[in-house]
C-alpha cells in the first residue's frame, strides 16, 4: 500500500514522538495504541512508549474499554493549550473583539453549534481574565523590599 502524499516528508521531518503526540491529541474519541501507531507511522511498541509518557505528562487520558486500553486528549490540557494560544495571538483589544463577535453569532446558532460557540466564548472570557490579571500588576515581585 502506498503512503498518502506528504507522509514520507512528515516521517522524515518529524520525530516519532511528535507524530504520536499529533495524532493522539487530535482524536475525537478514545483510540487504541494500535490505531495511533498506524496513523503516526510508528510501531505499536514505540507508540505505547510515547503514549505512556504523554499520560504521565497529563497530555492524554488512559481508559479501559472492555479490556482494551484507550487513549484520548486530556480536556484540561487541551483547554490550557487553547488559552495559551488565545493569549499569544490576541492582546486585550483582540480578545474583546473576538468576544463581541462570538456573542453576536450566538443568536443565529442552535444546538451543537451554539454549545460550541458558548464554549469558545467561555475560553475567550477566561483568557481575558488571565490577561487582565497579569497585565495589571507585575508577575514577579522583589523580595528585597
Amino acid at each position: 500500500m502506498a503512503d498518502a502524499p506528504g507522509v514520507e516528508a512528515w516521517r522524515e521531518h518529524t520525530s516519532a514522538f511528535d507524530r504520536v503526540w499529533s495524532i493522539a491529541t487530535t482524536v475525537s474519541q478514545p483510540r487504541t495504541a494500535s490505531y495511533i501507531a498506524d496513523e503516526a507511522y510508528v510501531s505499536e511498541n514505540m507508540a505505547l512508549d510515547h503514549l505512556k509518557r504523554l499520560v504521565e505528562l497529563n497530555v492524554l487520558l488512559e481508559s479501559d474499554n472492555e479490556g482494551a486500553t484507550m487513549y484520548s486528549p486530556d480536556p484540561l490540557y487541551m483547554r490550557m493549550q487553547v488559552l495559551r494560544e488565545l493569549l499569544d495571538e490576541h492582546g486585550r483589544q483582540g480578545l474583546d473583539e473576538l468576544r463581541d463577535e462570538l456573542q453576536e453569532q450566538m443568536d443565529a446558532l442552535e444546538g451543537r453549534e451554539q454549545d460550541l460557540a458558548e464554549y469558545r466564548l467561555g475560553l475567550v472570557e477566561e483568557a481575558t481574565d488571565v490577561r487582565e490579571r497579569y497585565t495589571s500588576r507585575p508577575l514577579h515581585t522583589s523580595r528585597t523590599e
